[in-house]
């Protein structure tokens, strides 16, 4: 596994309605956590699961163009997302929610091609939101360079009982593509598996 590089983490207590209103905060949420890294599929997942971790909600999140190795500054990365919670307390709980998942999720790499195949046992109100589903369902969220990515994509839909509910189409801010699946968790494991020996296949011979 490629492993998530943390670049900042900020805390603002109380911030003013002006700004929280513009980020998307729920009102009544003005204590909000911020965060860069430098993978930005890897921190969406992790946002999820501050989520479910705290009461805090996913104000704002988004990649940055070109992706992390073209970061224009030393703690810009490949992302930011920002995390609203009613006191600071459940904005830190959030973030150190977040912080943790980060220990465990990333891409792999086959033939220097990164992926991202990754089941979400149970969605959060973030990702839940993102595909359309209710909270508590399972996605498997699919990630890959271009071509590799709509190949193993196809493959991943074929492969078990799963139903596209978000599709990523390159190229994405970052030049990936992919797509959020919904089913059962079993089955989105099977789909996360049929996508990674795909984007493998591909690797080994892209011709």
């Amino acid at each position: 596994m490629i492993p998530v590089k943390i670049l900042a983490v900020q805390y603002i207590p109380n911030a003013s309605p002006a700004l929280c209103r513009g980020l998307g905060a729920p009102e009544g949420y003005p204590s909000l956590a911020l965060i860069t890294t430098d993978c930005d599929d890897a921190t969406y997942i992790a946002l999820d699961e501050a989520t479910k971790a705290a009461d805090v909600r996913v104000s704002y999140s988004r990649s940055f163009y070109a992706g992390a190795s073209n970061a224009s500054t030393p703690n810009a990365g490949e992302v930011i997302g920002i995390l609203a919670a009613a006191t600071p307390v459940d904005a830190r709980s959030g973030m150190e929610a977040a912080i943790a998942a980060l220990q465990k999720i990333g891409f792999e790499e086959t033939g220097g091609v990164p992926y991202l195949a990754h089941t979400v046992s149970s969605a959060g109100s973030f990702l839940s939101g993102e595909a359309g589903v209710k909270e508590g369902s399972a996605l498997a969220y699919l990630i890959a360079p271009p071509l590799e990515s709509m190949y193993a994509l196809d493959a991943a839909l074929k492969a078990s009982d799963v139903r596209l509910q978000k599709l990523y189409l390159p190229p994405s801010e970052t030049n990936f593509g992919g797509g959020l699946l919904s089913g059962t968790q079993s089955a989105c494991d099977a789909a996360c598996d049929a996508f990674a020996q795909a984007v493998r296949k591909v690797a080994a011979m892209p011709k």
